[in-house]
């Protein structure tokens, strides 16, 4: 099939090179010029592990391409991806900005030309494919389409295999043409026997969000436990390992921390919460989710400041990770921006190492200092706290840490090591619901 991307953010870029390697011709479509010209180059703006060799392999087979031309883009697709930003509003309230949505839609609408699948791939509140089929038939009476709301579920760190072998794949349809397009298009998947959840628009868009909610739930509600465990001496390991044993509940995002972040928790849970204000129904299982992850960063503050004496001021902070989890560059809602400013605010030198993200932060936070590893990071510090588990941090050689530091207290807010081993290593340690 002939596919068309607009957007080539994180979900349009993994899609795009994806879809190429199902076999499609698949041509990526930004208005950022700059962009698509070091897309043309070979350069790849997000760290995504492997998608730099899918995007060269399929540029180089010719089922791939990159365009600033809607018209180009648009005119022989049988297919048309929406994937632009769906930012939380400015204005603070959870509400989606569908601004780049509803623009997408109105400028791809003239260029339509036979039946056309319009694919809502960006996370979008109820009602948006119906916004997004009203936009195109009043820009363009004439065109013959359908708009399938067809919801991302992409790991950062892990997308094209997420891409590759889902759990599901959901297509909200109005019309069996639209149905049986979308099928044909994902057919590679019928292979490995994917199940696909066919429902109404409103269904599928519900969906995302529900999903999304569930799992940032369920992160807070282990951080609830483990701050229940800290006061009556339980550990939440070994308590997360036997709830999570039991197969209705699973052992998948019962890990204790800072609390969530990233591009979606954060932006989903308060827009599914403004969904439901709208229609005038409560979400409060979703709501004292955010609420407790809230706590939980304010939490990690006064975790670091108590192990520190009672005043960060003065003292140096080595912070290992920035991301809101490995192998990615996503600083979005991560927990640490949230936990390192007030220090730094309180007198706290910042001594920071993250495998990837530290060119952007260093744009956002200038006052920190980076190093180029975690063994400088360490250098001189009071204390060390480790904000992101990536794999080079599983295994640091704790008597070279030890020697780096001024006083050897280590503040794991990931439960990445074993007290009784760091206790071992002469550091005084600091965890997340363990003693």
């Amino acid at each position: 099939m002939r596919i068309t991307m607009i957007g080539t953010g994180y979900v349009g870029l993994v899609t795009g090179a994806c879809l190429a390697e199902f076999g499609h011709q698949v041509i990526c479509m930004d208005k950022d010029e700059a962009k698509i010209a070091a897309l043309r180059e070979g350069g790849i703006p997000i760290y995504e592990p492997g998608l730099d060799a899918l995007v060269a392999k399929n540029v180089r087979e010719g089922r791939l391409a990159f365009s600033t031309e809607m018209a180009e883009a648009v005119g022989a697709a049988q297919a048309v991806f929406i994937a632009v930003g769906t930012p939380s509003s400015r204005r603070g309230d959870g509400y989606a900005d569908l601004t780049y949505i509803h623009a997408a839609a109105r400028e791809l609408a003239v260029h339509l030309t036979g039946y056309t699948v319009v694919v809502d791939k960006s996370t979008v509140p109820v009602g948006t494919a119906r916004q997004v089929a009203r936009i195109i038939r009043e820009a363009n009476s004439a065109a013959d389409f359908d708009v399938v709301s067809n919801p991302e579920f992409l790991r950062e760190g892990a997308a094209i295999n997420d891409f590759m072998r889902p759990d599901r794949v959901v297509l909200g349809a109005e019309s069996e043409r639209a149905i049986a397009a979308m099928k044909e298009l994902y057919d590679p998947l019928y292979l490995l026997s994917t199940p696909f959840v066919t429902t109404n628009l409103e269904t599928a868009e519900l969906i995302k969000y529900a999903a999304n909610a569930f799992l940032a739930v369920k992160i807070s509600f282990i951080n609830e436990m483990a701050t229940i465990c800290e006061a009556v001496g339980a550990d939440v390991k070994d308590l997360a390992k036997a709830v999570g044993l039991d197969g209705r509940i699973g052992r998948k995002f019962l890990h204790p921390g800072p609390g969530y972040g990233g591009s979606c928790f954060p932006k989903d849970t308060l827009a599914l919460l403004r969904v439901a204000q709208e229609h005038g129904v409560a979400a409060r299982i979703v709501e004292a989710g955010v609420e407790v992850n809230a706590a939980q960063k304010a939490r990690m503050v006064k975790k670091i400041r108590d192990a520190l004496g009672g005043s960060e001021a003065g003292k140096t902070v080595a912070a290992l990770g920035l991301t809101f989890k490995p192998e990615t560059d996503d600083l979005r809602d991560s927990p640490a921006l949230t936990i390192l400013p007030p220090l730094f605010e309180k007198g706290a030198r910042i001594q920071i190492h993250d495998p990837q993200a530290m060119p952007q932060a260093a744009s956002m936070f200038p006052h920190f200092h980076y190093t180029s590893s975690a063994y400088e990071a360490c250098q001189g510090a009071d204390a060390v706290v480790l904000l992101t588990e990536w794999n080079q941090y599983r295994a640091l050689d704790l008597a070279k840490i030890k020697a780096a530091m001024k006083s050897p207290l280590f503040i794991d807010l990931r439960n990445v090591y074993e007290p009784a081993k760091m206790r071992e290593a002469g550091f005084t340690y600091v965890c997340v619901g363990r003693n």
